[in-house]
């Protein structure tokens, strides 16, 4: 397991600083590793690491929603207010209905495992858009209408919002039945994590608190290791009161980390966001790489142009949606253009959780994990670069 850990650090790294190089996402490289190094290519990855892949992903979530979660700003989301609020739903909801009315005719699929297709494939990528947003706060585009901050914080709960989604569509692919308690269970899971990641947030961060006043000095990384412990906590009360009360355990991560940035001293929470955002560079390559390492390459050559057909199509109702969340709103056309760019790309959550189905053991599973893998090899290049050249044309840069 140790050498195919050095092989998936290293020859992630290299291939990601190629792509780097020639103005790719990094994350091409790494699933480009994973390919290479899986058992449809070499098999260099120990059967030890591929049996644990999941629970390795899920961890690489968990650490992209804290950062994300410490990244956000409730001023800025009370001053952007409803659009954000849209953002963080609508694009979601066009594009999975998109795939529940027309992939079946298109890939051949019933309408259940085409909704849970496109619970997988609606979310927005953390991994690809907060760089990007981050980058255009700090070179002060488009911060004077608060357009990083608005895609910053849709993109961030559009992610929990289509898992929460996914949860339920995977019970209903499973035998269950549609009915209006399976999605009523959704606004529940979603006021439950909130609360109860609250609760933790407040908790953790009256204990940073008292330790700073008082005097008891605990190092950064001491709490960074408390912070992920309870964070992992979290996830797993979801399946502890599973049947009992459901619980969005990924929200109730973000929202904790949402109250620490808030509640707890400015450069303990600052402090905390870089430690995480360095904790992420190794938690992305395993990521990218082990989704890489899945992909069964005979089944997607001969999946054909369908599920292309299909990306692009619900694409098309995806912008569609943020057209609609950006309606009535001050910005101009082209501002309005860019936020229907940078809602493009996916990588993070179709990674996570593209392979899940597949591990389940569903019909559909292969399928979805080819679609989610090409979704991410032919949007997240697009989104990058449709940011990257308009951003300074569309957007207003305001002056220091």
């Amino acid at each position: 397991m140790l050498t195919s850990l050095a092989f998936i650090f290293i020859f992630g790294l290299t291939l990601a600083a190629v792509c780097e190089r020639l103005k790719l996402p990094r994350i091409l490289g790494m699933l480009a590793t994973g390919i290479i190094l899986g058992p449809c290519v070499l098999g260099l990855l120990d059967e030890k690491i591929l049996s644990i892949s999941s629970e390795l992903r899920q961890i690489a979530l968990i650490i992209i929603l804290i950062k994300a979660g410490l990244s956000l700003d409730i001023a800025d989301l009370k001053k952007i207010g409803r659009p954000a609020l849209l953002m963080s739903f609508l694009p979601a909801c066009f594009e999975v209905a998109a795939y529940t009315a027309i992939a079946p005719s298109i890939l051949g699929i019933t309408r259940v495992e085409a909704a849970l297709m496109g619970s997988v494939l609606a979310a927005v990528s953390p991994a690809v858009v907060v760089p990007k947003m981050v980058k255009l706060m700090d070179e002060g585009y488009g911060t004077k209408k608060g357009i990083p901050q608005l895609i910053l914080a849709g993109a961030s709960l559009d992610d929990v919002f289509v898992i929460v989604l996914f949860t339920t569509f995977t019970s209903l692919a499973q035998g269950g039945n549609i009915n209006a308690v399976s999605f009523a269970s959704i606004p529940v899971s979603i006021v439950c994590g909130i609360a109860v990641g609250s609760v933790f947030g407040l908790a953790v961060s009256s204990f940073f608190e008292f330790c700073f006043k008082s005097g008891r000095y605990i190092r950064n990384s001491t709490k960074v290791v408390i912070v992920l412990g309870l964070s992992f906590i979290l996830v797993s009360l979801e399946d502890w009161l599973e049947g009992i009360i459901p619980l969005s355990g990924l929200l109730a991560v973000m929202a904790m980390a949402l109250v620490i940035k808030t509640k707890t001293i400015p450069s303990v929470s600052s402090r905390l966001s870089q430690k995480f955002a360095k904790l992420w560079i190794a938690a992305e390559v395993i990521l990218f790489v082990l989704v890489g390492a899945a992909v069964d390459i005979d089944y997607a050559l001969s999946a054909g142009f369908g599920v292309v057909i299909m990306i692009f199509l619900a694409l098309i109702f995806r912008v569609a949606g943020v057209f609609f969340c950006v309606l009535g709103t001050k910005l101009s056309r082209r501002e309005r253009l860019f936020c229907m760019i940078a809602y493009i790309p996916k990588a993070t959550v179709q990674a996570a959780i593209g392979s899940v189905p597949l591990s389940l053991g569903l019909p559909c599973g292969a399928l979805i994990l080819t679609v989610a893998v090409a979704a991410i090899i032919i949007t997240a290049p697009l989104g990058a670069f449709g940011m990257d050249m308009t951003y300074k044309k569309f957007l207003e840069k305001e002056s220091r």
